[in-house]
Order: structure tokens, then C-alpha cells, then sequence
């Protein structure tokens, strides 16, 4: 068993944040962060749009950003949250740019910011197109800094250690020796991002598996809203499973269009934004015609644009295409909805604490209240920032009786078992998702998802026992966790009846 003050599972922007700051807090205490690839490899460093902050006090306002947010949010939206993140903004893009962050500026020397859907005004703070990839480029150089942080690659987090409701650290894989590690942790935290390859067709990268929510699940900690999907509009159209290459939303706020086959710009006529309108409404919208049409994808149409300006703005985009074979001067892209993020996953307050003991959650593997039925473009990072601040801030004011922390850890034992059959792991996780994306996507209906909830209900016993028969294997222990996902997903999609921001339930004949 090994012993330690923090133990944070996950490096992305939350994450590594909050332990950058309990680490400068507290430098006599030990910070561990254990992630399941490399230590920039993360949700965060794919957020290509940037960070949504108000910073221009006369054209923009928090009440403007707030309204936005709450409308997109589709009602579900915990007002008292929304303020709260909406007004730390400032002081956190503050910290971000003395942690060494750069971010795009226009002429006069001020932020260039960037309108996504959504949004009532310029207010997207960015770095070109790889606006993630600059702020964990910024923060991870911080975190490497710091001797008293360790950073745990290629460790897969396998189980949280429990005693009744309180959480007393976590089993961990060590993905090169094979070997099992205990962690007994003061504190606790998931950081682990998404769900994405629940789906398949995924802007996420291949590590987004939902293990952090799965585990808080199993640890019986609140989960809520997790019905709540949001399908990014413009991937870029390809054959076959896997990531799928983002075509950021700011591009649509710089002024390309969503067209048909034929050339129909087909967005005004489902909203007065247009191609501007939020997320699910673009993703319902394509849906819809694609259904009309029978095609397998859209397009989207920059060619009328400024090409100098554009490539300026979005290089990783414009390079992609070009590599595609679409010349953005004179060709189309054709794009099509792919799963992008979760709106719901473990319930915590504004302090980060989840309903178990010692166990907190920060960034999109946590349901905090800002984001309601759908997601405002770039609220994200926003939040995942705020909250990491907020865990930091209890953590730092509230004082902890010692006597809090014990409780009967034990350690996960040897791994001598038989390994599983990779071909099996591979084709049932296929088959997962299949499954999801035909029973659980962007529109749903009730036949569908009951015959998905029987589906998965056979799949957890089975994989259960794999997990239990075989040696440990984080390819085995992601589809273990992606089942329970799903599993949450369709029962949280059978119990909701209104239809919200990005779910959608319709009534299907059999």
C-alpha cells in the first residue's frame, strides 16, 4: 500500500491545475497524478475553439454570457453555478496567461476572440485552432517543475478503494510491468474526461472510455444527467471507427456554411441563427436532412472566405483537409455529427465533492450544473479551471481531523491469471458500439433503448466475469467501463420523457 496526500487520476486541464496549485500550496505534501497514456495526452488537448470568457466589458457583459449559457442549457442549467463560473473567467485566463499560455491577438495588441454557436458575442479566447493543446502545454510545464509531483504514465486506474461511503484512494494498473498498485490517498479526485469511444465515432481521443465516471458508478456515487449528449456537428466524414478529426465550430463563427449536396443552405431553415445556432440544433438538423436525403454526410463551405485569413486562424484544419484532398479555396467539406461530449456524469457541489467520502471530480467526467440539457461552445475549459480552483480552495481553508482518513485499505493482490483474447475485447467493444450508435444516438426512442437495456444487462454479467477470470487489462477493464456507461446512458435516456437541449426521444412503430 502506498501512501499519499493526493491522488489525482487524470491530466488533463483539471487535473493537472488543481495539482499545480496544491502543489505550490502545500510543499511539504505529495501529489500524484496517474494517467493511462502520456501526460499531454488528454480530452483538453483536442479542444480546438478555445475558452469562453468575457473580457470585452462593452460590446459583451457575464449577464450576456450567462443568458447564452442558459439558453443553450435548455433550462437544466443550476443558475447559481452558471454565475459563478461565468464571473471567475477573467481571473482565470489571468492565471493561465502567467503560467506562461499564449493566446491569438489582433493588431491593436488585444485577445482576438472568436464567436461559436451559441454565443450573442466575440468572446472566445484562442490559440489558432489548438487552443487545448497550448493551455496543457502551458500547465504541464508548470506541473513538471514541481518536485513534489508525480506524474504516473501509462497507469490505468482499475477500481477506487472504499469502506462504506468514503473513498480511501485507488487500485492502479502499471501498464509496462503488469504490476498492481494500491494507493492510499488523503483525498481523491477524478480528472478523467469523456466517453467518446462509446460511440465510436468520436472527436475524442482513443483514452476518452469514461473510466473515472464508471468507477464513482460502482463506488455507488450520484451520477445524473448522463441522457444528455452532445454530438459535435462538424467532423469530418470518413469511413470506418475511430477519432474523428474536428472541424471547429469557431470556423462556422468566422463565416462558413453548412450546405446539401445541392448546395442548400439548409440551417435558416431550422433556426434564425443559422449556422450559428447551438450545438444540438446543428446536429438535429443534419441528422434530419441526411435522413431526407439518404447521403452519408454535409458539407461545409469555406470557399467564399478569406483563404489567407482562414489558414491563419485554423492551420491544423486547413493542413488536415489539404491532406483529405479537400482544397478549402474551391472544395466543400463534407462533415457529419460525431459524439463530442457528455453533459452529465458524477454529481458534485461547487466545492468538487462528489456524494462519497473524500472522492472529488472535476472537468467533464463530473455533472456540475453549468451545462444544463446541452453544452455552450467552449464552457468547458472554463469550467474544468473553476472547479479545479474551487477543490483547491476547500481543500485549502477547511481544516481535516486526521481521524477522517482512517479506514481498513487493502491491497488488489497478484495478477497471475490467463490473458484475455485481444480479438474478443476488440469486436465486443465493435459491437458496443454499434449498438449505442443505432440505439442511443442522436435521436432516440423508447423500443430501441429497452432493447439496449436488455442488450447491455447480458454484456455486464459477461464482461464482469471476464474481469474477474482474466488478468488485469485496461483494453478489458475500458470495455468493462464503456458497458456501464452505456448501461447508465440508456436508463437515464428511458426515465427522461421531455425532450431537453441535446436529447431527443421520439415515438417509434414497431
Amino acid at each position: 500500500m502506498i501512501k499519499i496526500n493526493y491522488l489525482i487520476i487524470g491530466s488533463g486541464v483539471a487535473g493537472l491545475t488543481l495539482a499545480l496549485k496544491i502543489a505550490n500550496q502545500f510543499p511539504d505534501k505529495k501529489v500524484t497524478i496517474v494517467t493511462k497514456a502520456s501526460a499531454d495526452e488528454s480530452n483538453t488537448k483536442y479542444a480546438q475553439g478555445g475558452i469562453a470568457i468575457v473580457t470585452d466589458k462593452i460590446g459583451d457583459s457575464y449577464n450576456k454570457h450567462i443568458e447564452d449559457t442558459i439558453i443553450c442549457g435548455d433550462g437544466l442549467c443550476d443558475p447559481a453555478v452558471v454565475e459563478m463560473v461565468i464571473n471567475e473567467g477573467p481571473i482565470r485566463l489571468k492565471e493561465l496567461i502567467e503560467w506562461g499560455a499564449m493566446f491569438d491577438k489582433n493588431i491593436e495588441g488585444t485577445l482576438d476572440l472568436g464567436k461559436e454557436g451559441g454565443h450573442s458575442e466575440n468572446r472566445v479566447v484562442h490559440h489558432k485552432d489548438q487552443t487545448g493543446k497550448e493551455i496543457e502545454r502551458a500547465i504541464l510545464s508548470q506541473v513538471e517543475s514541481k518536485k513534489n509531483i508525480d506524474v504516473l504514465t501509462h497507469h490505468f486506474s482499475i477500481e477506487l478503494i472504499t469502506e462504506g461511503n468514503r473513498c480511501l484512494g485507488a487500485h492502479v494498473l502499471n501498464q509496462v510491468t503488469k504490476e498492481i498498485m494500491s494507493f492510499r490517498a488523503d483525498f481523491t479526485v477524478l480528472a478523467t474526461g469523456g466517453i467518446g469511444h462509446l460511440y465510436g465515432h468520436t472527436t475524442n481521443p482513443v483514452i476518452a472510455t469514461g473510466d473515472g465516471i464508471a468507477m464513482a458508478y460502482r463506488a455507488n456515487a450520484e451520477i445524473r444527467d448522463m441522457e444528455f449528449i452532445q454530438f459535435h456537428p462538424t467532423s469530418l466524414y470518413k469511413k470506418g471507427d475511430g477519432p474523428s478529426f474536428l472541424i471547429s465550430e469557431a470556423v462556422r463563427g468566422f463565416g462558413a456554411h453548412l450546405r446539401t449536396k445541392d448546395g442548400h443552405q439548409f440551417m435558416p431553415d431550422y433556426d434564425v441563427r443559422g449556422d450559428l445556432a447551438s450545438r444540438d440544433i446543428v446536429s438535429q438538423s443534419i441528422e434530419k436532412e441526411l435522413a431526407k436525403s439518404g447521403d452519408e454526410y454535409v458539407f461545409l463551405d469555406c470557399t467564399h472566405l478569406d483563404m489567407e485569413a482562414f489558414i491563419k486562424h485554423f492551420p491544423m484544419i486547413y493542413n488536415r483537409c489539404k491532406q483529405e484532398g479537400v482544397d478549402l479555396a474551391k472544395d466543400w467539406i463534407p462533415v457529419v455529427p460525431a459524439q463530442h461530449y457528455i453533459c452529465g456524469g458524477i454529481a458534485v457541489d461547487q466545492s468538487g465533492k462528489t456524494s462519497v467520502e473524500n472522492l472529488f471530480a472535476c472537468g467533464e467526467c463530473s455533472r456540475t450544473g453549468l451545462h444544463g440539457a446541452n453544452r455552450l461552445a467552449s464552457n468547458s475549459l472554463l469550467e474544468a479551471l473553476v472547479y479545479s480552483d474551487n477543490i483547491y480552495d476547500y481543500w485549502s481553508d477547511t481544516d481535516f481531523p486526521t481521524s477522517q482518513f482512517e479506514g481498513k485499505a487493502e491491497d488488489w493482490g497478484n495478477n497471475d491469471k490467463p490473458k484475455v483474447d485481444p480479438e474478443y475485447v476488440m469486436q465486443t467493444k465493435e459491437d458496443l458500439q454499434l449498438l449505442m450508435r443505432q440505439n442511443a444516438g442522436i435521436v432516440r426512442n423508447d423500443i430501441d433503448l429497452k432493447l439496449a437495456e436488455k442488450e447491455l444487462d447480458k454484456l455486464e454479467v459477461e464482461i464482469k466475469k471476464a474481469t474477474e477470470d482474466y488478468q488485469v487489462n485496461a483494453n478489458l477493464w475500458e470495455l468493462y467501463n464503456l458497458v456501464i456507461i452505456g448501461k447508465i446512458i440508456v436508463h437515464q435516456s428511458i426515465a427522461r420523457n421531455d425532450n431537453r437541449g441535446g436529447f431527443v426521444k421520439i415515438e417509434k412503430v414497431n
